[in-house]
Order: C-alpha cells, then sequence, then structure tokens
C-alpha cells in the first residue's frame, strides 16, 4: 500500500512544478524540466523519475508526464481529463475527437464506451492510460475537416462538430456500436444538425456510402428533409451496393432505393422512435 502513497518533495521540486502549473501546463516532458530547473536534458530524466515515484508525476509516454494536482490526494489517484489526454497522446499530429467519444460529448448516445475514440492523419498506435483505452483511427487527409475548438481549463481540443461527428459515424458504424446505436444518435441530433451540410461533408469525403446509409435511416426514422435534398441523395449514390453496417452479420436483404444490403433487423430502428 506505502508504494502508493504520495512522499514528500524538496523545496526546489516544488517550485518546478508550482512554476509549470501556474504557466497553464498539466502535462509535461523532459525539455519543460530541463529548461525550467536549469539542468541538463539527461539529469531532467532522473528530475522525473524521482517525481514518479513520488507520485507527483504520471507518466503518459516516454519522456511525457502528467502533473498530479493536490486534489488528486495523497495516493495520487488522478487522470487529466481523457480529452487531454488524447490530445498529448497524438503528439502534435492532426488530430480529433470523434466517433462514439463525440456522439457520447454531445450527448446524443447514453452508451459509454471505454475507449477515447481519436481521428488522425497520422499512424498511431492503440495506447492505455490509467485504464482508459486510446484507439486512434487513421484517416485520408480528405476526411480531415469539419471540426471545432473545445477548451478544458486553458487546453484546446480539437472535436468534431455535430454535423461531422454523425457523417463520421456514418462512414465508420463500427467505432460507434454499429448502424443501430448511430440510428440512435441521428434521432437525438435531428433538432440540431443540418441534413443539407451533412450531404455535403459526405460528398467532400467522396463517399457515397454515408449518403445511402443517411437516406435509408431518414426513410426508417421517418426525418424530415426538403424534397430538393432527398432527390439530390438519390441522384448521387450510383449503382454500387453497400452494406448497411460492415460489421454485423452478412445475410443480405436488398433495398433497391438505396443501394444498400440491409443485414440489420429493421425493428430495431422502428424501436428508436418508440422509445421516445
Amino acid at each position: 500500500m506505502t508504494q502508493n502513497i504520495r512522499t514528500g518533495i524538496s523545496k526546489k521540486e516544488t517550485h518546478l512544478l508550482t512554476t509549470l502549473s501556474n504557466k497553464g501546463k498539466t502535462t509535461i516532458d523532459l525539455k519543460d524540466i530541463s529548461k525550467t530547473w536549469g539542468a541538463s536534458y539527461e539529469y531532467a530524466k532522473v528530475i522525473a523519475d524521482r517525481l514518479r515515484k513520488k507520485k507527483w508525476l504520471i507518466q503518459i509516454t516516454k519522456g511525457q508526464y502528467l502533473i498530479a494536482p493536490l486534489s488528486a490526494g495523497m495516493k495520487s489517484e488522478y487522470t487529466e481529463h481523457e480529452f487531454v489526454m488524447a490530445a498529448n497522446l497524438a503528439r502534435q499530429n492532426p488530430y480529433y475527437i470523434a466517433y462514439w467519444t463525440a456522439l457520447n460529448h454531445y450527448g446524443y448516445t447514453e452508451q459509454t464506451s471505454f475507449t477515447i475514440f481519436v481521428a488522425t492523419t497520422a499512424r498511431i498506435k492503440k495506447n492505455k492510460v490509467h485504464g482508459v483505452d486510446y484507439q486512434f483511427v487513421t484517416i485520408n487527409k480528405r476526411k480531415f475537416f469539419g471540426t471545432k475548438n473545445h477548451f478544458i481549463g486553458n487546453q484546446k481540443i480539437i472535436i468534431s462538430d455535430k454535423n461531422k461527428t454523425i457523417v463520421d459515424s456514418l462512414d465508420h458504424p463500427e467505432y460507434c456500436g454499429g448502424i443501430a446505436e448511430v440510428a440512435k444518435c441521428l434521432w437525438n441530433a435531428k433538432e440540431e444538425i443540418s441534413f443539407e451540410n451533412m450531404v455535403d461533408y459526405a460528398k467532400k469525403m467522396n463517399n457515397s456510402t454515408v449518403i445511402k446509409r443517411l437516406g435509408f435511416l431518414i426513410d426508417m426514422l421517418e426525418l424530415h428533409v426538403s424534397p430538393l435534398l432527398y432527390n439530390q441523395m438519390k441522384n448521387s449514390i450510383g449503382s454500387g451496393r453497400s452494406w448497411l453496417d460492415p460489421y454485423s452479420i452478412k445475410h443480405k436483404k436488398s433495398n433497391l432505393k438505396w443501394k444498400l444490403f440491409v443485414n440489420v433487423p429493421l425493428e430495431s430502428f422502428s424501436e428508436i422512435k418508440s422509445a421516445t
């Protein structure tokens, strides 16, 4: 038990952490320690390791640490907000909080995933910090748009906007609990999103499958869109067939209007409306 208890720190160590915290830093690296302490890079490693063992620093990745605040208590049971952690794990690569995580952030799903989903144009390995999984989904650069800034304290976090969150979910329902969960989120979001903007986003992504799935869900949920937009959607899906849910059981039931293989029970969509 004593290994989990924070121990006292020297005046110089206190000055180091206080100075960095006063600059608004919640996560630091060895360069921050070296510059603030006035020590060599190699000695900064010694300082960081000492503070880690004393439970005042929590290692995120090699050379990168989270400052555990006083509010963490003597056992230093503290994890920075998962979005801040995700931003730091992205290591300055383009990223945004996406998929199931963004859906939950906007309140479109009551289901909580134990994985933080992050879209990025880089290849970043899945990571686990303090029991939380961080999954980085590599996307094409043409799909990297439709984001907004969100602040947690003074830390800027990048997250998909509401329209892009739904579009991304239609693009990859497997990162959102499946197409039935996406349908529920679409229903919950219907008053806050723009179907016109979502169709524009799908076209910008050059992804007709998103439009097919959106059109199908509009029919199933009896959502209102203008006749002009509805016809534009039908005219932009091409002739190829797509799966409604790419990771569901592959039993084929064709929907000719939207060029889809429907492999999810239709009852799951009617239940969404009846539940409200």
